[in-house]
């Protein structure tokens, strides 16, 4: 496989599939969510909007949330499976954890010549991409509470 393929395969697998299904990886409404966001920003409007409704900023920031933990669970996952598996090339281990964290199957034949402590990182890789998000970010909503204050907001500079 080319470079430029395995590079648009990784990308398509961190997205993964629609919500509520069994695939992993980010999920295409997050990502719509992420572009809605970032358009509204452009555009220079108040609320992220589509089809005549308001997307609410906690979903905004769920989505962020979910893009962070997946970047951070890849990135992880690849740089330790660099140091454990140093015969591979960079793009091949990064196939592989982003392959792994999306529950997609697809490999590069790497997996069995793996160390053992590389494939136990890919099911764990496995198990974040498939339950990890959610389940952290349903621990976190359910642990909200109301304020009875609010502090003052303050504008910072971003960029």
């Amino acid at each position: 496989m080319e470079n430029s393929s395995k590079l648009v395969t990784i990308i398509l697998m961190f997205i993964g599939g629609s919500p509520a299904s069994t695939a992993g990886g980010i999920k295409t409404s997050t990502l719509a969510i992420l572009i809605l966001a970032v358009r509204t920003l452009i555009v220079g409007k108040e609320n992220v909007e589509i089809f005549g409704r308001r997307i609410s900023y906690r979903a905004v920031n769920k989505s962020l949330a979910v893009v962070f933990i997946g970047l951070f669970v890849v990135i992880s996952g690849t740089m330790i499976l660099s140091l454990t598996e140093p015969a591979q090339d960079f793009l091949t281990i990064l196939f592989e954890t982003v392959s792994a964290f999306g529950t997609v199957g697809l490999s590069l034949g790497m997996t069995s010549s793996m160390s053992n402590i590389g494939k136990i990182l890919i099911i764990f890789t496995m198990f974040i991409g498939r339950v990890g998000s959610l389940t952290i970010l349903l621990a976190l909503a359910s642990n909200e509470k109301k304020s009875l204050y609010n502090y003052p907001e303050e504008k910072v500079i971003v960029g």
